[in-house]
This record gives structure tokens, sequence and C-alpha cells, in this order.
């Protein structure tokens, strides 16, 4: 019987930390609000992750890392048609497009982002199938989970702090009408000239994360040093509909009641 649970009594920490603690083999389904993510694993071990929003196919993963342009990208999958991840990472091999490292490299980076994704999921219904991995054509991985926990609590931390800052990236940005501000004497990274470009009342954040390929995260981190560093502030994005109320959050079981869920269901994995 599959393990069944909602996100509001059991964390996606709580989840690696058992999977990792009894090896298991199997895949992790994770259904939120608008997204389900597939993460599996084996022996305790990541080995693959894909998400209902996201291109996952190895050519666009290809893409994301920057190993080709948008429009070798274009050309790539035109040809490569129905072909497998698999098929299609021996041919760029032997064609030397990309070597092993890159391919594998680029794989696990996909992989880490999408579970760091999953630690910003607080609503949501899970359930771990025992055994189950992904399809033959695809590649998969062995990356440990022990740095991924640490690294994703971090970040889960970093999260709500710039989640009550920026709450809402649908809102859009405009340079502050600072006397003397010039962009070109702040020492800026290459993240934030890339989020300076599409700044304008008429971009959302949103709209800028997408462009720039950022996750709610990346963008977040950057718009917040902006504000901070005086050169940018919120405004609403023109022809931007009123605002609706937002639903009151939803009550979190109390500790006792957790721990006791948390018991059950480390019992329940062993078990599987």
């Amino acid at each position: 019987m599959a393990l069944k649970g909602n996100l509001r009594d059991f964390t996606i920490t709580q989840l690696l930390n058992l999977i990792n603690l009894a090896r298991k083999t199997g895949t992790l389904i994770v259904e939120g609000s608008n997204e389900t993510a597939w993460v599996s694993f084996r022996d305790g071990k990541l080995a693959f992750a894909q998400t209902s929003k996201d291109e996952n196919n190895l050519a666009y993963i290809l893409y994301r890392a920057n190993k080709f342009t948008a429009a070798q990208y274009q050309t790539l999958r035109a040809r490569a048609g129905e072909m497998g991840d698999k098929e299609l990472g021996l041919l760029l091999i032997n064609g030397g497009y990309v070597t092993r490292e890159d391919v594998l490299t680029a794989l696990q980076n996909h992989f880490i982002s999408i579970v760091n994704r999953l630690f910003t999921w607080v609503e949501g219904f899970f359930r771990f199938e025992n055994g189950a991995l992904p399809e033959e054509d695809k590649i998969i991985t062995r990356i440990d989970l022990e740095n991924i926990i640490i690294e994703g609590s971090r970040r889960l931390r970093e999260w709500e702090q710039l989640q009550d800052e920026l709450p809402n990236l649908d809102m859009a940005l405009k340079f502050t009408d600072r006397p003397g501000a010039n962009l070109q004497k702040v020492n800026l990274s290459v993240q934030e000239w890339k989020v300076v470009s599409y700044i304008n009342p008429k971009n959302s954040m949103r709209q800028i994360a997408k462009a720039t390929k950022m996750n709610d995260l990346e963008i977040r981190r950057v718009v917040y040093g902006l504000l901070q560093a005086g050169l940018v502030e919120i405004v609403r994005p023109v022809d931007m509909a009123p605002p609706t109320p937002t639903r009151s959050p939803v009550p979190v079981a109390n500790k006792a009641e957790q721990k006791s869920l948390v018991n059950r269901i480390i019992s329940r994995i062993r078990s599987l």
C-alpha cells in the first residue's frame, strides 16, 4: 500500500529524511495547488525528478545549462523528434557537442533544483510508490540527500523571509527617481543585470523571472537586493486588475499531533 499524506502535516524535509534513513527505492509524487512533481530515489539517493510545468527532456535541460543557444536548441529539438534522453545523450556525446560530465552535471542540477522548489510547497498531497522508477529512456543519477536536505532547509528559511518582503510576483518594478543615480557605477552581478534590463512598469516580476529563466526564489533574491540598494521600487503593472482578497492561512496541527503522525509514517515506510 502506497504511503500517502498531506504537506500541512508532513514536510518535504521530513519525507526526504525518512527516505534517506530507510534507503528506499521508489517515486515520491507531490501534488501541489497547480503543479505536480515526481521525484525518484534508488537506495535512498536522488535518481530523477520532473514536474508537470517544466520541460523535462534532455535537450531543454542542456539548453537551460547554457550548453546550447536558443537557435541550437530549436534545431536540436526538431531533429531529435521522439528520441529518448539516453539515445540523445549518447548521440550528443559521440558527436562531440557535450561531454558525459556536461550531461550528468546538467541533470543533477536540474533534479536538485526541482527538489529545492519542493521545500517551499506548504500545501498539497503526496504519496510514495515503492519500487517505481522512471521510464527506461530516462537517465538517472545517484545524489546523496544529506546536502540537499541541509541546503533545502536553509533555502526554506530564506524563502519565508523573502516571501514576507515580496509576497506578490505579479507586481512590477520601476527605477527610483534618485538624483545622481547611475547604474553604470553600481557593481551588479550577471543575474542582477539581466533583471535590470527588463525593469519596466509593463513587466511583472513573474514575467521577468520567466524571461531570465529564474525561479521564484532567485527573482525574489535579486529584486530584494535592488530594493535594499534603493535602485527600484514596486509598482502596480500597467492594466493590472484590482487585487482580490487572499485566503486566510490554514491552521497548522499542534506539535503533539504532528509528532504522532511522524512516528506512524516512519513505521509505515520501514514496513514497505
